[in-house]
């Protein structure tokens, strides 16, 4: 819990520092008062982001009374901002509003948190998020007409709506992030309601906004849940990897100096400050523009754009160009003979400085690869630093980096020879069946999510010039959407295992795991049930939907079956399907011939061959039989 600490500390220090509460009085420094009045304007929203975060199940109505509550205690602070309550900080004056608004703490099981105070009541709020929102209704449509009557009729109630059923849906997404989908979303309503084409109109806007946000929540969440399992030290190695592979120019000095205010901004965004989290952000981007000769020259127009639109443009731009004077190794790390006393007077230092100058000169390579080779110096350095000849131990240290790049680049490969050889389906289906192996507890709709994922990684990086970095980037945010963010998620031990053993060798320990055979399968009566079920009423369902769930049924009853097998299954399954409904009693069709399988549990048949079933066709398959 050493990383819970530490941010406490950061609060604390904050407190000393700086007032960031919401409101404050006008600075003179412009960047920062700009900063303020973005949030006074946007208090409705970051109201609503704040209480739908934290607490999901809340009504539309009840977020519409607090956010009352809000305005009139900003109101009251702005007219008199010496008042004591107005010295709060904004985050601490919404969960007093929460928890002193009559019932809903009950309602919403949330009065175990506010039954503590100062930090511990945060982080409780903290860990009341929910990633799985399985818990929800569906999000709300409505036809383009209606949508756009509505706009008309109060456009500011229709748009608090939309963040309400946007900011619950996405519990870990930071608050800037939120707030331009909200402003893309309202341009996009005023420019469809004036089309003849709402509805394509809508559904083009759409996607792209829906693509930013998906984007933007498996980045945050993978960073934040870093964060949270790992401690400090993890998200400081990947900040540093990130920015000095996009900055190769700028020093480590400055590098460091930037870090500090990163550092800050993801304790203060993951936590869920709406507030301090877009102090933080905007602190960040006036430290970056405000070194751009030292940093990068491609920022310039970003610089000049208003929040958060800025923050944005400058994540978006291009990697720097490295320096053409910037030597193809540092010496420093592998040929100097006093690393190991380095090492032990501060290891840490070292290892971030390593990690700055071998990612702005290998900034071809993904963050999670960087870091694996952050690992292997710092086993390296365990190891030589403990023999007599230390120095000709690590002097070898590119030779183990390449092998690990090596062995990471020849899976990716693997991966995209995937992609070009299987059809879509075929696809899906290997890393449904994959995943559905491994984490066979999963409901049928995240083992579809993950693939999907992994569909969408493959089709996007296997034709770019950087696959690799490409792949292996945004399948560890797959990854990371499977790990989750709080520390209490847990799936089953091998999973937790490459979860939070090692943040950088994840992928790789993913790649290897085998199929859970502690998982306890259901009844064959109840697989017979649920294949009944499908192919014997659904009938309207998508083929699409029935074939997932065969799918993750078949392999969670028999874990050591292959892709191929369940596709031959599928085949037969469906033919017999067909049968079946030319019968007068269907269910009996996938009884299994002479056997009474009431007191049969998947447990005591997991090597069992596939039940016949009683029309001409017999489920058999190749290796089956």
């Amino acid at each position: 819990m050493k990383h819970v600490k530490f941010i406490g500390f950061i609060f604390f220090l904050f407190s000393l520092t700086e007032s960031l509460a919401l409101p404050t009085k006008p600075q003179d420094v412009d960047p920062f008062y700009a900063t303020q009045k973005f949030i006074e304007e946007n208090t409705v929203y970051l109201t609503i982001i704040a209480v739908a975060q934290y607490v999901q199940e809340v009504s539309f109505d009840e977020v519409e009374t607090l956010v009352k509550v809000m305005m009139d205690y900003r109101d009251g602070c702005l007219a008199n901002w010496t008042l004591p309550e107005c010295s709060k900080r904004a985050n601490e004056a919404i969960q007093d509003m929460i928890c002193s608004s009559e019932g809903l703490p009950q309602r919403h099981n949330i009065s175990h948190c506010c039954s503590k105070v100062d930090f511990a009541r945060r982080l409780c709020f903290f860990y009341n998020k929910k990633a799985k929102t399985g818990f929800l209704p569906p999000f709300p449509t409505l036809d383009p007409e209606e949508k756009c009557q509505a706009y008309k009729n109060n456009n500011g109630s229709f748009l608090n709506l939309y963040m309400y059923e946007v900011a619950r849906r996405n519990p870990f997404v930071f608050s800037p992030v939120l707030l331009t989908v909200a402003a893309r979303f309202e341009e996009a309503a005023t420019t469809c309601c004036e089309q003849q084409e709402k509805a394509t109109c809508f559904q083009d806007k759409a996607a792209p906004i829906t693509q930013y946000l998906k984007a933007s929540s498996s980045y945050q969440g993978t960073v934040c849940g870093a964060l949270i399992k790992f401690g400090p030290k993890v998200l400081n190695s990947i900040n540093t990897a990130v920015f000095s592979k996009k900055f190769p120019k700028i020093g480590f000095k400055d590098l460091t100096s930037l870090l500090e205010d990163v550092s800050t901004m993801y304790e203060l965004c993951c936590e869920g400050d709406v507030v301090q989290c877009i102090q933080g952000q905007s602190q960040v981007m006036n430290h970056i523009c405000s070194k751009q000769d030292f940093i990068s020259s491609k920022i310039k127009e970003c610089c000049e754009k208003k929040m958060p639109e800025r923050g944005d443009c400058i994540i978006n731009t291009n990697k720097e160009d490295k320096p053409e004077d910037l030597s193809p190794r540092e010496p420093k790390f592998t040929d100097s003979q006093n690393v190991c006393q380095e090492r032990d007077s501060n290891q840490d230092g070292l290892l971030i400085e390593f990690t700055h100058e071998y990612s702005r000169r290998h900034n071809y390579l993904s963050t999670p690869e960087l870091l694996r080779v952050t690992k292997v110096y710092k086993d390296l350095l365990e190891d030589c630093c403990s023999r007599e000849n230390a120095a000709g131990c690590y002097r070898h240290a590119e030779d183990k980096f390449n092998e690990t790049t090596e062995k990471s680049l020849a899976m990716v490969q693997q991966e995209c020879k995937l992609f070009q050889e299987l059809e879509k389906d075929a696809l899906k289906l290997h890393y449904l069946v994959k995943f559905t192996k491994a984490a066979p507890q999963l409901s049928l709709e995240e083992l579809v999510y993950l693939s999907n994922g992994m569909m969408e990684v493959l089709t996007t990086c296997c034709t770019l010039s950087e696959e690799f970095a490409c792949v292996d980037d945004l399948a560890d945010l797959v990854l990371g959407d499977l790990c989750g963010v709080n520390e209490n998620r847990t799936i089953n031990p091998a999973v937790d295992l490459c979860c939070r053993a090692d943040f950088a060798f994840r992928r790789h320990c993913f790649e290897h795991l085998e199929a859970d055979t502690t998982y306890v399968l259901p009844s064959v009566s109840a697989l017979i049930s649920a294949l009944h079920s499908d192919w014997c009423q659904a009938h309207n369902e998508d083929l699409q939907n029935k074939k997932h769930r065969f799918m993750v049924n078949l392999v969670k009853w028999m874990p050591e079956i292959t892709a191929e097998e369940c596709m031959c299954l599928f085949t037969k399954f469906t033919a017999a399907g067909e049968k079946c409904d030319e019968v007068q009693e269907p269910e009996t069709c996938f009884h299994p011939e002479g056997s009474n399988i009431d007191n049969e549990s998947g447990a005591a048949n997991r090597n069992d061959k596939i039940p016949e079933v009683n029309i001409s066709i017999s489920v058999k398959c190749p290796n089956l039989l």
